[in-house]
């Protein structure tokens, strides 16, 4: 049983997080600009073993997709056809900027550092993946 890995897709940066070899623990790994991120999965595939990869779903508040959806869907397709060995999920993604940044003042980290959008989106990919390994307990 390999790890679990969250993707928070930006059209700029794309927040990830990793779960522990175990499945217990959620952890912030990288951001990485979005052209990059398929080679980055690629190098970080050929060191660890990951057997599902949780892409979030955006969504409005009615549940309807979101504008992103149309990068997201082709992405998940891509992944699946790159590493047709792994689970390709989606999970609803909807307030984790909201939960970032509340977790980010409630843990004292300053507001020079509040403003820095790659630890939000890293931060939104650790909220994705606890969510989706809770949800699946």
């Amino acid at each position: 049983m390999g790890r679990i890995l969250a993707i928070d897709y930006g059209t700029k940066r794309t927040g990830i997080a990793v779960s522990d070899p175990l499945r217990l623990i959620a952890g912030a790994l990288d951001t990485v600009p979005t052209k990059e991120l398929e080679r980055w999965l690629a190098d970080y595939f050929a060191k660890e073993e990951v057997s599902t990869i949780v892409v979030g779903k955006p969504a409005r508040m009615d549940g309807t997709p979101s504008d992103t959806w149309r990068f997201i869907e082709p992405l998940a397709r891509r992944l699946q056809q790159a590493w047709p060995e792994k689970k390709v999920v989606f999970h609803d993604e909807r307030f984790t900027s909201v939960l970032a940044h509340r977790t980010m003042l409630e843990s004292g980290i300053g507001r020079m550092a509040r403003r820095d959008k790659a630890l939000v989106d890293k931060i939104s990919a650790t909220i994705i993946l606890q969510s989706y390994m809770e949800f699946n307990r």
